[in-house]
């Protein structure tokens, strides 16, 4: 059995074509601190379900549309996700924006499955030195309608679709 049950997977889908890595960080950050949690493990093993993986893609400032894509593969649970850029912040705040963000992406998992409440959030730290070392699919969505572009989201299909 895998050491850690969530597995995370980042990407992004801005359409100026610059990742927004910092924002990335902070939310590999705060799923790992998730992943090592005795108490988020403790949960998680109440699923049945040996791990997560858990996509993240990161879009635009004007992201009006959340998407969730949630399956189970085999012995997983797939689960992928869209969330938006936050303004201009601090680290401290990116960072508890980032925690924020995936604990709301596990309350979506958690009625999805009808699992126990969710236990509480790890205290926000910040990431560790040399972090920004971590790979990130970035795709240019050129096949948007024309219709959705400016409403900055992305189709269920092109969710399920990002990382192949």
């Amino acid at each position: 059995m895998d050491e850690f049950w969530l597995h995370p997977r980042l990407g992004t889908a801005t359409r100026d074509g610059r990742a927004p890595r910092h924002y990335l960080v902070a939310l590999q950050h705060a799923v790992h601190t998730i992943d090592v949690d005795p108490r988020w493990q403790q949960w998680w093993n109440s699923s049945g379900i040996r791990g997560c993986q858990l996509g993240i893609v990161t879009e635009g400032r004007e992201h009006l549309r959340p998407s969730a894509d949630i399956r189970r593969v085999d012995d997983q649970l797939r689960a992928i996700f869209t969330c938006a850029l936050p303004p201009d912040c601090s680290d401290q705040e990116l960072m508890r924006r980032a925690v924020t963000e995936v604990r709301t992406m596990f309350e979506v998992i958690r009625e999805a499955m009808a699992l126990p409440d969710l236990p509480p959030s790890p205290e926000p730290a910040p990431p560790p030195a040399g972090a920004d070392d971590l790979p990130v699919i970035e795709k240019a969505l050129t096949s948007v309608p024309r219709e959705l572009e400016e409403q900055g989201y992305l189709t269920l299909t092109q969710v399920q679709n990002f990382f192949g």
